[in-house]
This record gives C-alpha cells, sequence and structure tokens, in this order.
C-alpha cells in the first residue's frame, strides 16, 4: 500500500484518539484518583501502561517535552495513584467522552463495531521491536465494548507511528525542542502559544531553538521554515509513514477504504461538538 495513503488514513483516525486528552470526562476521572488535572493528569494518564516509571523514561518516549515539566510531575504521580487505576481512568473517560461526542446511538451501531475490528485488524500489523511506548499499550488487555476496542486499536496504532516518529526525527538530527518547533512552523500543528504553554518551553527556549535552526539553514530568523526546513519535515515525514506501514499493508486498501469511510462521519462530528478547545491548533 502506498505510504501516503496509509499515512492520511491515520491522520484522519487521530482525533478520535487525541479527543481523550482533551474532554474533561477523562480529566474528572483522573482528578478523582487524586491526580492534579492538566499535565499531571496527561502524563500519568498516557505513560501508565509502562507502570511506575520516572521523568527520564517519560521523557524520551514523550520526547516533545521539557524535561524539567515532566520531572515535575512524575513520578510524584504515581504517589497519589497506581498505573493500573490510571488506566482504567482512562478508558472509563473515554467512554463519557464519547458519549458526548458521538452520540449514545453511534456507541452501539453496528458503524462503529465494524470500524473496531477493522482498526484491531490493523494494530494487529504492529510491530514491538524498538517501540517502547506501542508495546506498553499492546500488554494491555483488550476491552469488551465496542467503542472501547476502536479507542484502544486507536490507542496502538497512534503509538506505534509516534514510537517510529521520534526514530525518524532523531535521524533528522532534531531534538525535542526542534522537532516541535519545525513543526509549529509548518502551520499543521499546534499553535506556538499552545505548544510552549502545553510542552513546558519558555518564549526564550523557544528563540533558541529557532536560532539554532536557522544558523543550519532550516529556519529563517523569524521562525519560518526555509526550503531546506521544510524538505527536511518532508522526509521525517515520509520516513515515518513507511515505518508505520505495516498496520495498514495487514489492513488492506480495501478495508483501509472502509475503515476511513466509516471513521469520517465519526471524526466530523465529534469535532462538530467541540471535542478540541478553540486556539490551540493552526
Amino acid at each position: 500500500m502506498d505510504p501516503r495513503v496509509a499515512g492520511r488514513t491515520a491522520r484522519l483516525l487521530e482525533p478520535l484518539h487525541a479527543l481523550g486528552y482533551f474532554a474533561p470526562e477523562v480529566e474528572a476521572e483522573l482528578v478523582a484518583l487524586g491526580l492534579r488535572a492538566g499535565r499531571m493528569s496527561y502524563f500519568a494518564s498516557r505513560s501508565a501502561p509502562m507502570g511506575r516509571v520516572g521523568a527520564g523514561t517519560v521523557t524520551a518516549t514523550f520526547y516533545v517535552f521539557n524535561p524539567s515539566l515532566v520531572a515535575h510531575f512524575v513520578p510524584a504521580c504515581w504517589e497519589v495513584a497506581t498505573p493500573e487505576a490510571v488506566t482504567a481512568a482512562r478508558y472509563s473517560g473515554i467512554t463519557a467522552a464519547y458519549q458526548r461526542l458521538l452520540g449514545e446511538d453511534a456507541l452501539g451501531s453496528p458503524e462503529v463495531a465494524e470500524a473496531a475490528e477493522l482498526a484491531r485488524t490493523a494494530s494487529g500489523g504492529c510491530g514491538a521491536a524498538g517501540r517502547p511506548l506501542y508495546a506498553a499499550h499492546a500488554d494491555l488487555a483488550w476491552p469488551a465494548e465496542p467503542h472501547l476496542v476502536l479507542f484502544h486499536a486507536l490507542t496502538l496504532l497512534r503509538e506505534h507511528r509516534g514510537d517510529g516518529h521520534i526514530a525518524a526525527l532523531l535521524n533528522a538530527g532534531l531534538s525535542g525542542l526542534e522537532a516541535q518547533v519545525s513543526h509549529v512552523a509548518t502551520g499543521r500543528g499546534f499553535t506556538v502559544p499552545a505548544a510552549q504553554a502545553t510542552r513546558g518551553w519558555k518564549p526564550e527556549e523557544w528563540d533558541e531553538a529557532v536560532a539554532a535552526l536557522s544558523a543550519r539553514g532550516l529556519m529563517t530568523p523569524e521562525g519560518g521554515l526555509t526550503e531546506q526546513g521544510a524538505a527536511l519535515r518532508t522526509s521525517v515525514e515520509r520516513a515515518t509513514e513507511r515505518m508505520a506501514a505495516g498496520p495498514w499493508d495487514a489492513l488492506g486498501e480495501d478495508d483501509t477504504a472502509r475503515l476511513h469511510a466509516l471513521a469520517e462521519p465519526l471524526v466530523a462530528g465529534a469535532l462538530a461538538r467541540g471535542a478540541f478547545p478553540a486556539g490551540v491548533f493552526a
């Protein structure tokens, strides 16, 4: 299968996974365990399948976050709640978030059940070698409810792709901060204020990264990508797509197209109901 076609499907599906990081229902479940709202809940919920890991492991596997921000919340989060409790709370919150954003009828629909099985089949094509965050999630037991099967499968696909993306960024010689800065400059990710706030980077650190990338000929002093920088970002995406092709080869072209068609109205409905706050993405 053309990796670019698979990449488009992966990007279409992404909101059905990523909405969990913004859903008040998920955060409420995590806060009920004693975790602080915001970054502590995020770091704990995403890293929980890896167990009681420290800040170094979370920084390495999340990559674009300021290490000092991670260390502020990890491993303190594990003194508040166990990884097992955090994972259970996350999935409970996803059910409530999906009910609001997709609708009760959709959750019990044949379309969601079909999408769940297709996504699960695709996730079976993922490989764990060199992909620690994916591997940790793959060790979790599969949920029973179709909508949670869908979410779990999409999480596996997303983390599998993300682990490969980090490898591509390392190969391109981009640090975590440089990866974030250059991606924002493409206009396809966070806004600058949102990236700085959520990833924990100070404006002066951001400016230093722009200057370093400018010295390499990858960015302009004003923060735009040069032709060389745009080409580098494109090469990173192409490498990511190649390394993420396995699941979609396993699913096949026809079933990939079917999953794409099933997901489109789900994503559109979630976005229309406010899955993401305004001003976060470019």
